[in-house]
């Protein structure tokens, strides 16, 4: 529970409500030694409100104490009475918004596999270059069907012991970990694949209710700082990913190189075993350190009426759900939804074509492609992790739209310059602008979107956001195959210029956003119009 709600000391005199933030416990037994009734919000984990109950028993004061980690009915009650007395209870502590994020770095490191190890793998069993989109279908479809899905479940669902989000990201956590553990052993290109799938479904079960859970858990003034937070896990988990890639294959794969092995190389092995370890352990950490806030008086009324449906009602609510969000979802969304199919289209580009672009551009065996890969996109990451939180002043400064349009074609620059930089250290430099932009993908947007929707649908509307990232890449996978090959005389350098090309387009149409409207006295979302532009 939150530091300084554990801290408030609630005291009920004659029916007036006194805060123990705002008059010193001293005054209590001064002013009133009559107190009908002293009521303590606390928890067994706060030293405050150990120190506070030991003063009132020192004091003779007679009190009810209520465990608020404990007790979510009195939890409620806590709050309500914060509410109506006017005092903020919602800003969260640099720690409290860090535990809430580590998993990411478990699920971040899934996903550096992913951008980094799985296409050479591909290539390793068998696969062409014009496979690689198709065969990467998984992550758009997994994405488009599991995440809004899971996202409206979350929504409707509400255990006092496990929570709303929690279960369902630590369920997709073990999935992944399971599917990780079995990757490097796969016997053949088919099963490559299909492990491929099975973790996307794990990894988009976990990611959608954590961003909802973050966006649940931070006040409005708040979330800026929180998604950039998410970002530099973001950064973290994937430059652990991909630096256990190039440093074992630095430090086992001397004497094994891809043209001496009939399958995956074995030094391979260990950063797939590194990925399952972490997917549960990051995730088990937020869930132990992060309690959730429990739902309203209302939505519970509301979860409750949904559980008494039927079954089949109940599994058409989630479709019927995201539909209704799609009708009267915020102009600001289908903008940024056209932004999103340049931006991911390209950058599933980059993640398929990287590693055969050095074999092309400097001659590299595919060991060496895929470590050269590795090193690039673990630049790009730590460049996340320095900007990610560097990001928040300039967005608060300059608004997040001019910082997320800079950052775009920044993106694009870098991408468009790799191909013509032949030294392997030198081609390292444009990546730093790469993690710039990064930084501002995996924050800002969310940042944005999360406060135009309502708190009751933030759930849905996180899937639908997913949405219009897979539905880009899902449109990359089966086009791009073809592109390659007949467009762009099947090279792996024309297709990296090709995504830094889309890069520049997604910067030209985020110059369309409008962001949404603060009040600079208390920072609540003021929407301009119904359409939440």
């Amino acid at each position: 529970m939150r530091t300084f709600i554990l801290t408030i000391v609630i005291t009920l005199m004659a029916g007036q409500v006194t805060f123990g933030q705002t008059k010193k416990l001293d005054s209590i037994s001064e002013e009133n030694t009559k107190t009908n009734k002293i009521i303590v919000y606390g928890s067994d984990t706060c030293h405050y409100c150990i120190d506070t109950k030991a003063y009132l028993k020192e004091k003779n004061i007679e009190f009810t104490y209520y465990d608020v980690d404990i007790n979510l009915l009195k939890q409620r009650e806590m709050l309500l009475k914060l509410k109506n007395a006017g005092i903020s209870d919602e800003s969260l502590s640099f720690w409290q918004i860090f535990n809430m994020n580590v998993g990411f770095l478990g699920i971040q490191f899934s996903f550096g596999l992913q951008q980094t190890a799985v296409n050479p793998i591909f290539s390793f069993l068998g696969a062409h270059h014009e496979d690689l989109p198709l065969l990467n279908l998984a992550g758009p479809v997994t994405g488009l069907i599991v995440q809004p899905i899971i996202g409206a479940i979350s929504d409707k669902t509400w255990s006092p012991r496990w929570g709303r989000r929690k279960p369902f990201f630590l369920i997709g956590a073990i999935i992944g970990s399971l599917c990780l553990f079995a990757f490097p052993f796969s016997p053949a290109l088919w099963f490559a694949v299909g492990l491929l799938w099975i973790l996307d479904v794990g990894n988009n079960m976990a990611m959608e209710p954590y961003r909802a859970f973050v966006g649940d858990k931070l006040p409005t003034k708040q979330l800026s700082f929180g998604y950039q937070m998410q970002s530099l896990f973001v950064g973290a988990g994937i430059v652990l990913a991909n630096a256990s890639i190039f440093l074992f294959q630095d430090w086992f794969g001397v004497a094994e190189t891809a043209e001496a092995t009939s399958g995956i190389p074995k030094w391979l092995y260990y950063s797939f075993f590194i990925g399952a370890i972490l997917s549960v352990s990051t995730i088990l950490w937020s869930v132990l350190k992060t309690p959730e806030i429990p739902p309203s008086d209302q939505e519970l009324k509301n979860i409750k009426k949904h559980n008494a449906l039927s079954l089949k009602d109940r599994i058409k609510t989630p479709f019927l759900e995201i539909v209704d969000a799609i009708k009267v979802m915020p102009k600001f969304m289908w903008k940024l939804a056209a932004v999103y199919l340049f931006q991911w289209y390209a950058l599933f580009v980059y993640w398929q074509f990287i590693a055969p672009m050095f074999k092309e551009s400097m001659g590299f065996n595919s060991s060496e492609a895929l470590s050269q890969a590795a090193k690039m996109n673990t630049t790009y990451n730590l460049s996340t992790i320095v900007f990610a939180l560097a990001l928040v002043p300039l967005a608060l400064k300059f608004g997040g739209k001019k910082v997320y349009v800079f950052s775009l074609f920044l993106t694009g620059i870098a991408m468009i310059s790799i191909p013509y930089i032949q030294d392997p250290l030198l081609v390292i430099l444009p990546m730093i602008l790469f993690g710039i932009g990064w930084a501002a993908m995996m924050g800002i947007p969310y940042s944005m979107v999360s406060k135009i929707v309502p708190q009751e649908r933030r759930g849905v509307y996180m899937g639908i956001l997913n949405m219009m990232i897979v539905i880009p890449m899902g449109i990359q996978t089966v086009t791009f195959g073809p592109v390659v090959k007949n467009l762009l005389n099947n090279s792996a350098v024309n297709a990296i210029l090709f995504g830094g090309i889309f890069f520049i387009i997604a910067g030209v149409l985020a110059l369309r956003l409008k962001e949404p409207k603060t009040d600079d006295s208390d920072e609540n979302i003021v929407i301009t119009d119904n359409d939440g532009q």
